[in-house]
């Protein structure tokens, strides 16, 4: 028993030694209230002052006087054996009885005590303290039994159901190449022979990075549908336990499943949070944590690169990872799964799609071009939301109306119609509103304007898409300018058609200064400051990597960046003040649409300039 435990019994044991002397003494409170001596008792029967008396179970004497004794008629006094009282008094009593001087009295015959009645009391604490002690020990081993606490050191791992080993490269759309470095492991796993006689080493890990959503967990499983193999699938944070050496434990239970079944996929969801870079934590250290990576790395090398196991991890945080888990011979591959392109999203749009009854004005094409920046997680959710729409409907197909007004809920929350606006409140949102749109629609370099709308959706009070014509994978200088230009234009309408500014351009003002920031300190877009990066390429704070950074520039530079964001933003202002100001009239149709329809499809808004939308490119037709 360890010293915790020690302490944790010796803290019961004082506390239960409480609860009995509380208990005794609330028992015999009222036992103590006026009672006499054996001495007075005897006086009081002698003297025939007892009219009537009566002894209870547990020997408790209770007398009523014919005169009150100190202010009482009741004295008691607390017998300690039954059988002495009916050997003394009994004879005394029965004279006293039959002479009409005690009344009445009432005792139990010398035989009949019950021993029960007065053992009940403790055996209901004593059973209290036990189910007390019960949940003290199930809380001091962490919620386990006794059976548990010998399965405490060993992985917490998850086979494929029979659902997930359905899943196989058919399943996953919108990754040709990432499926094509995968294939070497899946043919490997099948016939390790051919590779061997080849003197060919298969690679020990592979680490899938990319951003959330993008399916690494399903290409994971795709690898082990694929393959036919054994998948032992655990999460990063299911090493990391409070007790020192758990992990570590966990660790070489885990590889040694793995060796037992080869051949056989080891994948560790969301490694980042075992792997982080050591010697990054507060106290310089040499946590369990780190116990624990270091574990990692010593099985990973233990193992040989043809026995059967491989290892496939996933990420979203690779910058944080620590080096020595990166290297050739642990993991000696890293495919990025990023982002689908329009013909990613097409084909991740079918493969949702399918046994879902579709209308025949469904494009999943035009679909596709206008979710720019959709993960596949998203382009699931889509179809969901659209199909879960048109059953609220009552529908029996999913029309691409049902399409398109999910696609706006997945990037904007649904709308709340029902919301009470006041009418000032409504001009300013179309005000605000149309000027984006208009900006937009003027900027050479900006997307296309496809929808506005004043109805309240999420945080926002309106909002105006702009989706673009191409996938992108590079921004140019012009574009970000345009873009700081056209997030202005909410503010420079409302200054300039009702003469006041508002908070609802905040989030506007913000994204505009990041940008600027960005062009000016990282992307080296500025003629002043010139070609020179000053950001360290960590966006998000990293305890123990970032406290210890310090700014790679004076405060001389830190002014002129400060000043040169500054007037790339005026510079914004200002030309986008023109552009309104040319376009005034467009401006009051565009809010005066928005404030009766509350709504204004691409048709609507293109007609004000009397244009009409651009058909389709035949490459996403």
């Amino acid at each position: 028993m360890t010293r915790q435990y020690k302490r944790s019994n010796l803290s019961f044991a004082l506390l239960a030694l409480v609860i009995l002397l509380c208990v005794s003494w609330l028992w015999q409170a009222d036992m103590r209230e006026q009672q006499v001596d054996y001495s007075q008792m005897r006086q009081l029967f002698l003297q025939e002052k007892v009219e009537a008396f009566t002894i209870d179970s547990g020997g408790m004497l209770t007398m009523q006087l014919r005169q009150a004794v100190d202010g009482s008629e009741i004295v008691r006094y607390q017998l300690y054996d039954f059988q002495l009282f009916y050997d003394d008094f009994n004879d005394l009593v029965q004279e006293q009885y039959a002479r009409g001087v005690i009344t009445a009295y009432d005792y139990p015959d010398p035989e009949s005590t019950n021993w029960l009645a007065l053992l009940l009391p403790y055996v209901l604490v004593a059973a209290v303290l036990a189910v007390f002690w019960y949940f003290m020990m199930a809380r001091a081993q962490g919620g386990m039994g006794p059976d548990k606490m010998a399965k405490f050191g060993s992985a917490r791992t998850r086979t494929l159901t029979d659902k997930d080993k359905k899943v196989t490269f058919e399943d996953v759309a919108g990754a040709d190449e990432e499926k094509e470095e995968l294939q070497e492991i899946v043919e490997f796993l099948k016939d390790p022979k051919r590779f061997i006689a080849l003197g060919a080493r298969i690679p020990k890990g592979v680490l899938l990075v990319g951003p959330p959503g993008t399916g690494k967990t399903l290409l994971a499983k795709a690898v082990a549908g694929e393959a036919g193999v054994g998948f032992l699938s655990i999460s990063g944070s299911d090493f990391v336990e409070l007790y020192v050496g758990v992990g570590a434990s966990r660790v070489r239970d885990l590889f040694d499943q793995a060796k037992k079944t080869a051949p056989a996929i080891v994948f560790i969801d969301e490694i980042d949070a075992v792997g982080r870079q050591r010697g990054t934590g507060l106290g310089g250290g040499h946590d369990e944590r780190e116990q624990t990576l270091n574990q990692l790395l010593v099985e990973m090398d233990g193992f040989a690169a043809n026995e059967g196991v491989v290892v496939l991890a996933a990420t979203n945080r690779a910058d944080v990872l620590d080096p020595a888990l990166l290297r050739p011979g642990r993991f000696d591959r890293q495919i990025y799964v990023g982002l689908p392109d329009i013909k990613g999203r097409e084909e991740i749009l079918k493969v949702h799609a399918k046994g879902k009854p579709l209308a025949e004005d469904v494009d999943l094409r035009k679909l596709a071009q206008g979710t720019p920046g959709f993960t596949g997680a998203d382009l699931e959710n889509l179809i969901n939301e659209g199909a879960l729409l048109a059953a609220r409907r009552k529908r029996k197909f999913i029309t691409m109306g049902d399409l398109k007004e999910a696609e706006i809920k997945v990037i904007a929350g649904p709308e709340k119609k029902s919301r009470v606006i006041p009418q000032h409140e409504r001009e300013l949102t179309a005000y605000h509103e149309a000027g984006h749109a208009v900006v937009m629609h003027a900027l050479p370099d900006h997307d296309p304007v496809t929808q506005i709308s004043i109805v309240p959706r999420g945080q926002a009070g309106g909002m105006t898409i702009s989706l673009p014509e191409e996938d992108r994978s590079y921004l140019s200088k012009r574009y970000m300018e345009d873009q700081i230009v056209a997030l202005l234009g909410g503010r420079v309408a409302e200054k300039l058609c009702l003469g006041d500014i508002s908070t609802g351009a905040s989030n506007d003002i913000q994204r505009a200064s990041q940008i600027a920031r960005k062009m000016v300190a990282s992307y080296g877009m500025s003629d002043k400051i010139g070609t020179v990066s000053f950001e360290s390429g960590h966006d998000e704070v990293f305890i123990g990597r970032t406290m210890t950074q310090g700014r790679s520039y004076s405060e001389a530079v830190a002014a002129q960046i400060d000043e040169e964001v500054k007037a790339l933003v005026a510079k914004a202002y200002a030309r986008c003040q023109e552009i309104l100001e040319a376009s005034r009239d467009k401006l009051e149709a565009v809010a005066s649409y928005l404030l009766e329809h509350e709504t204004m499809e691409q048709e609507e808004f293109l007609a004000v300039f009397g244009e009409t939308p651009k058909p389709l490119p035949e490459s996403t037709r």
